[in-house]
């Protein structure tokens, strides 16, 4: 049985989607990037009266994958910037927030050049770097430095995770305004990991 053709929640479907992405080849567990014959795949049809471009099966997998990332890290970043102890902290993750949902506008507006659908093809996926409903429920249980901790190691793995698959984006990529918003999505990234490391607590939290 092919990997990808393993239950939509199961966990090795999510692997199996970083891993191709890591790897620079197809990728995905959504029907866009399945349900089309291989020779189909390279392409997307866009909306009527939208300028066409060439979209590969890298293009769908990371704007697809990078989206609801970014949506589940704003609410914890939403829940970090009221509530961690540490004032660094606070403010650190209310301007990550800031940035993430900057990112979200670009990403929606991709997805809808792209013809592709802004639901969430990875909901109740458990993959690495995406922040989960029981990650969520886990911070909204936990105070004072406990929950700083628990914020800066899951918002590292999130950093972590979604450069790496877009940094696969910027080399494998067919379209360059995905490539070109990946690039600028590793940057952000590389910076926020730099800040997040000099943190208070972050010693600690990250090992």
């Amino acid at each position: 049985m092919n990997p990808i053709d393993l239950p939509p929640r199961h966990r090795a479907t999510a692997l199996v989607l970083l891993g191709a992405l890591a790897l620079g080849g197809a990728a995905g567990c959504s029907p866009a990037a399945e349900s089309a014959p291989r020779s189909a795949q390279a392409r997307e049809t866009p909306p009527t009266g939208t300028p066409t471009a060439t979209s590969t099966a890298t293009d769908v997998g990371w704007v697809q994958l990078m989206t609801p990332m970014n949506q589940q890290a704003v609410k914890l970043l939403t829940l970090a910037a009221e509530r961690a102890a540490e004032p660094r902290v606070r403010d650190f993750a209310a301007r990550l927030r800031i940035g993430q949902e900057a990112e979200l506008d670009r990403l929606r507006a991709l997805l809808t050049r792209m013809g592709l659908p802004a639901t969430d093809v990875h909901a109740g996926h458990d993959m690495p770097g995406m922040v989960t409903v029981r990650d969520l429920e886990a911070a909204r249980a936990a105070e004072g430095p406990a929950f700083d901790r628990l914020v800066l190691a899951q918002i590292r793995d999130h950093l972590r995770q979604s450069a790496q698959v877009s940094r696969s984006e910027t080399t494998s990529g067919g379209r360059a305004d995905a490539r070109e918003l990946a690039a600028a999505l590793v940057t952000a990234r590389e910076t926020s990991l730099a800040e997040l490391e000099r943190l208070p607590g972050a010693v600690r939290a990250l090992g």
